[in-house]
């Protein structure tokens, strides 16, 4: 059974960090063939898992190291239909795939957690179209597509979903619905372009309360990710009620456009230094920031980065 689905424990308070970018770490670090950037397909052998095992426990090592929490996402940001149809994956085969991701967290979550850093098992859900564009779907059409990625973490022990890489609002409005009718909690990621808007030009302010005001405020909370501090950290509001839903980051370690990572042949690292005290900066415009981890172009030298610029001495020296 779920452990936290009742009772996320980093809503509670403290934080949280969460694993770096994957599909970029395994690509330029590691020479993994991803077809479709999609590491899910990872599952399906020993020596994949074994990679993927690998992968996660760098990022637990720190956490464990600082005594702190995990949100602990599955492998499978492009394991819904549209994806699964070009790698050759039925619905059925996605169905376990999803649910076997979460099996295997499972296990890595009782070899690292403690009773006082808590490992929060999160599925993890992508766009239907392209991370980078704007995505084209109603409400209603969302919640249909993702509901059947949803209903397989719900049936697993998955304490949550969280979805990742957003541009459209729409879209987003449909996967909350989608978990609500499953009774998943959710958090809800978006990705802007260098002046901090969406692809289509509406702002974050804007995303987050149109979806709020259409589910609820079924969301647990928010996120930011696949963009730079440097894309979004102005148009942060410290006083904004907007703001106090955002609870996590989420940034790429490259300061370059998505139109020039789609275009770039190397992986821009960043300075993890400097990117880890643009995360502490964050904490100012962002009173509720809960979850530090990364995405395109970070590895586990960036999460230590950011760790150490954000939790106190007391915590450091653990």
């Amino acid at each position: 059974m779920a452990k936290y689905r009742r009772s996320l424990p980093l809503l509670k308070g403290g934080l949280f960090l969460s694993d770096g970018g994957m599909e970029t770490t395994l690509i330029f670090h590691e020479g993994v063939t991803l077809p479709h950037f999609a590491a899910f397909v990872l599952l399906s052998t020993a020596d994949g898992r074994r990679r993927l095992l690998s992968y996660y426990a760098r990022y637990l090592a720190i956490a464990q190291q600082h005594g702190i929490g995990f949100v602990l996402d599955t492998p499978t940001w492009r394991a819904s239909s549209d994806w699964g149809v070009k790698l050759g994956y039925n619905d059925e085969a996605l169905a376990v795939t999803n649910q076997n991701a979460v099996y295997m967290l499972a296990e890595l979550r009782g070899e690292y957690e403690r009773p006082q850093a808590p490992i929060v098992l999160s599925g993890a859900i992508g766009p239907r179209g392209d991370g980078y564009r704007l995505g084209r779907m109603s409400p209603d059409e969302a919640e249909d597509y993702h509901s059947p990625q949803i209903s397989a973490f719900a049936v697993s022990d998955a304490d949550m979903v969280s979805a990742y890489t957003l541009t459209s609002i729409d879209e987003a409005t449909g996967i909350a619905r989608a978990a609500q009718s499953h009774g998943m909690p959710c958090a809800i990621s978006f990705t802007v372009e260098t002046n901090g808007r969406l692809p289509d030009g509406r702002t974050l302010q804007t995303a987050i309360e149109t979806i709020d005001a259409a589910t609820g405020g079924y969301p647990h909370y928010y996120m930011i990710n696949c963009a730079h501090p440097t894309h979004f950290e102005t148009i942060l509001d410290a006083e904004g009620t907007w703001t106090q839903r955002i609870a996590g980051i989420r940034a790429n370690a490259s300061m370059m456009s998505h139109a020039e990572l789609d275009n770039s042949e190397t992986l821009d690292a960043g300075d993890p230094a400097d990117l880890g005290q643009r995360y502490r900066t964050l904490t100012a415009h962002l009173p509720r920031l809960r979850i530090l981890g990364g995405c395109c172009g970070t590895d586990h030298r960036h999460i230590a980065a950011i760790c150490e610029a954000c939790l106190p001495p007391t915590a450091l020296s653990a």
